[in-house]
């Protein structure tokens, strides 16, 4: 029982456990290859598709950062490669209708029977767009991780852009996720303060669990709990050697990312990695893409978003049930954290208008359909005392 937590993380692929919270759970990964040098694992993990037409995607940037290697490597090796590249510039790739679109395109060609398998180089978007169009194609796929910049490398949900909204749709696990690390490490920096502002928003993220479970009685698993704790122990005792690109470091974050992913996947929903602080997140990816603009990374919102819902756990430690506010340390020491590992702050720091910051500590809880402090906060009639202080204190 809950043997997943005996295993190291590249042997916990295909993993099958009756877990003690009561239910079977299986990861269902083919294959996990996270280290210095995987990247030419790929050929071995893309065996199974070689009689087939290969779709391998990624942008202008993640092209140079290991796509034109990892072709290069699978042509060498004998498969037939169909290239998607998506140049946008310096724009960020937005995963929207238009990328999603683009991808199917590719896959109807002459004979589109003849593609066997989705290849997605890059992060967040490539992976997520890649991830809901394999999924609807019923093809697998494998990503091949540019940046330690989000943990969805191993979930089976895809957050798109739809008419403007951030939508998290259901989709399926990766055949194979491959993080080089010799690759990984030389992400631009904003990238990996990105992939550590994600994993600061996991301490949130599971006090927000804990009370769900305690106030709306939601099922929680005890060992996700602690795969996620112990991978936050391990990413926070290097943390501060991320903006050395120690490799040391990179590797605690790599993991911790993918374990949370794990976690994630084993219970099909993303509880152990996402609570309010992603729900400010999306609430401004949503208004800068409103506006025409680029949104700030996903990790780096995530992040600056953390400390100001540990502010409403504070702030409301007089009402919560018992041992919840416990899980969330105090703001002062979550700031301390993300500075030392090389992150943004405060919302401030990263642009957010005062407005907008206002706003979102106020609706910010309608964004998902998934109970957190600040509806919490909402139930007592204390929402909006909260959201005028926290925003006094941080933009007067």
């Amino acid at each position: 029982m809950d043997e997943i937590l005996n295993l190291d993380l590249n042997d916990m692929a295909q993993t099958e456990f009756d877990c003690s919270c009561g239910r079977h759970h299986n990861f269902s990964i083919h294959d996990v290859a996270i280290g210095s040098g995987t990247i030419n694992k790929l050929p071995e993990i893309a065996a199974p598709f070689k009689e087939g037409q290969i779709l391998m995607v990624y942008d202008n940037n993640t092209y140079e950062a290991a796509g034109k290697q990892a072709h290069q490597i699978m042509v060498d090796a004998g498969f037939n490669v169909k290239e998607l590249l998506f140049d946008r510039g310096d724009d960020i790739l937005i995963p929207d209708e238009s990328v999603v679109g683009r991808i199917l395109q590719e896959l109807s060609g002459p004979t589109p029977e003849d593609t066997r398998l989705i290849v997605g180089v890059g992060s967040g978007s490539i992976n997520d767009s890649c991830k809901y169009v394999s999924f609807h194609c019923h093809l697998p796929y494998i990503i091949v991780g540019t940046a330690p910049s989000m943990d969805g490398y191993v979930s089976d949900g895809a957050p798109l852009m739809s008419a403007g909204r951030k939508i998290s749709y259901p989709a399926h696990l990766a055949y194979g996720v491959i993080g080089d690390t010799n690759i990984m490490k030389d992400a631009p920096q904003e990238l990996i303060a990105a992939g550590f502002g994600d994993v600061v928003g996991k301490i949130t993220a599971l006090a927000d669990w804990d009370l769900a479970v305690k106030v709306k009685g939601d099922y929680r698993c005890n060992t996700c709990v602690t795969l996620v704790q112990r991978a936050l122990d391990k990413c926070f005792s290097k943390s501060n050697l991320l903006p050395q690109r120690d490799e040391e470091a990179i590797k605690y974050l790599i993991e911790a990312l993918t374990l949370t992913g794990v976690a994630m996947a084993l219970i099909r929903i993303s509880r152990p990695a996402s609570g309010a602080e992603h729900m400010l997140s999306h609430f401004w990816e949503m208004d800068y893409v409103d506006r025409g603009l680029n949104p700030i990374h996903h990790g780096t919102q995530v992040g600056v978003a953390t400390p100001v819902i540990a502010r409403f756990f504070e702030e409301l430690a007089d009402i919560l049930p018992e041992g919840t506010g416990a899980l969330c340390p105090r703001h002062e020491e979550i700031e301390k954290l993300l500075r030392d590992g090389g992150a943004p702050v405060s919302p401030k720091e990263i642009g957010i208008s005062r407005e907008l910051f206002h706003n979102s500590l106020l609706k910010g809880y309608t964004v998902r359909p998934r109970y957190s402090v600040m509806e919490f906060a909402k139930e007592h009639g204390r929402l909006e005392e909260i959201a005028d202080k926290i925003t006094a204190e941080l933009y007067d």
